[in-house]
Formats: structure tokens, sequence, C-alpha cells
């Protein structure tokens, strides 16, 4: 078995998420607001909750389906350590808030979340999609290669919807199903994005991240190419967040199961010679 490589620096996460001031955070309240929408729509009752995420005391303890309120053990995401310490077996639901994007093996800890669970249970997830930031990647690429010559590690790499079904397959779910919410934010310049993703604790997390700081020719640049590409008629540039969400259950005898082949008894030819 290979050790899947160490892309996340997980210490210098908590250590950013400690230094930021305590505030509002439009990207949690995003998350929970979806959240909310999509848990209401479960006809389940669920007796044992848990909802990862980072700052887990700013999280609610109570969700809602369809069927009323669900008490949840909030747990803290980035606190040393990548993976919650649970009893296995013992959970029918885990959510999971932006957390999976900072993860050095997902598809390990995904087969982990799935442990905790009893059969018939339920993952959600939601975490940071690989189109977010496009706009400021391209701006420091740009201008790595403009005042250095070469390019270095400034955002971090994130999974694409594509791949996120597949990652739960792997992990041993059922049912499983990935989409996507775009946002499309404004800033009145790249800097003013750059102070939010400072306040947020999103400041480089990667293991192979610059050990200087960006100099103010690199910033200056990067934030000139950032207007040029990709500013509105107003001068406010634009910035792209991508929400990926995941859900699968643990199997069960009860859940559907998709037909053998060869067992349809109509033919597609039949349906469509009579439309």
């Amino acid at each position: 078995m290979t050790t899947p490589p160490r892309l996340f620096d997980t210490t210098q996460i908590t250590r950013n998420l400690q230094r930021r001031p305590q505030g509002a955070n439009f990207v949690r309240d995003l998350v929970l607001e979806d959240l909310a929408d999509r848990l209401s729509a479960y006809k389940r009752d669920f007796s044992r909750a848990v909802l990862i995420g980072p700052d887990a005391s700013s999280l609610p303890q109570t969700l809602f389906t369809a069927n009323g309120p669900v008490q949840a053990q909030r747990v803290e995401a980035f606190s040393g350590d990548e993976f919650p310490l649970l009893p296995e077996g013992d959970l029918d639901l885990i959510v999971s808030l932006l957390h999976l994007q900072a993860i050095n093996d997902v598809p390990g800890h995904l087969a982990r979340l799935r442990r905790l669970l009893k059969p018939d249970g339920l993952l959600m997830a939601a975490f940071v999609g690989g189109e977010s930031l496009t706009e400021l990647r391209e701006a420091f690429l740009a201008a790595d290669l403009q005042v250095s010559g070469g390019a270095s590690a400034r955002v971090a790499p994130m999974a694409q919807v594509r791949d996120a079904g597949a990652l739960l397959q792997r992990a041993g779910f059922a049912l499983p199903v990935a989409d996507v919410e775009t946002h499309r934010v404004r800033y009145a310049t790249p800097f003013a994005l750059m102070a939010e993703l400072k306040a947020l604790g999103a400041a480089n997390p990667l293991a192979d991240r610059p050990r200087r700081f960006a100099t103010r020719t690199l910033l200056a640049t990067a934030a000139q190419t950032y207007a040029e590409r990709d500013a509105d008629a107003d001068g406010r540039v634009r910035a792209t967040l991508e929400i990926i969400w995941l859900a699968g259950w643990v199997p069960h005898e009860s859940q559907q199961k998709p037909l053998r082949p060869g067992s349809a008894t109509v033919s597609m030819k039949d349906v469509l010679k009579n439309p």
C-alpha cells in the first residue's frame, strides 16, 4: 500500500485559522444555507448525527430534516489531527463541511467516515471545488513567469465534480450523488480578495508552498494581471467560488438496487418504434 502524497500542511492550516480575526464568514454561511435546503428534502429520522467543520463551535447544534430536528455533535475539522476520533458503526448521519478540500488522503478519509456509520447511514459533504479561484491562480501564474521566470504553488489544487462521485464509490458508499453550486463573488480590487482569503484563514495551505513571502513586485504584477483579465465595466474584479456537494449511503438490503443486465422486459427497439 502506497502512502498518499502530502499536499497539505495541516499544522499550517490550523495556525492560519487560529490567527484570523473572528467575525463573518460568508463561505460558511452559504454552505449552511445550502445544507438546510438539502437536509429538508430527507424524510428520515437521524438519532446519532455528527457535524464536522472548521470553527465547530460556530456551527449549528440542531439540524432539520423533513421529519423534524436532529441534534448533532460538533467536531472540529482542523484540530491537529486529520481524522476525528469517534466510535465506529455508531452514527446514522455525518455532515462534513469545508474540510475535504484540505485532506491529503481523501479516499482513505471517506472510507474511515463510512466505517463510523451504521448500515443505511448517510454521509453528506461540502467542499471547495476545482474551479474556485481560477482567476487568482492564473494571475499568480502569469506574474510568477513574468517576475521570476518560473511558477510556484500559491493556490491549492482542488477536486473536480466529475471525480467526486467516483471517490464515494471507491470508499464503498452506495447511491452516490455529486453536484456543484457555483458562485461569482466581486471585489473592489484583487487585494481586497487576497485580504478576505487571509481573514477566512485560507492562506496558502500547501506543504510545498514557497517559504519566502511574496514580494511587492509579484503582488502588484498579479493584481494588475487579475484586473486586466477579470474586471467588470465598473472596475470590480470577479472571483469564482465552487462548492461541491456529495451524498452517499452505507449499503443496506433495503436500498434500491440496479437491475441485472439483460433483465429488462421491454426492448429499447420497441420503445423507439412506438413513440
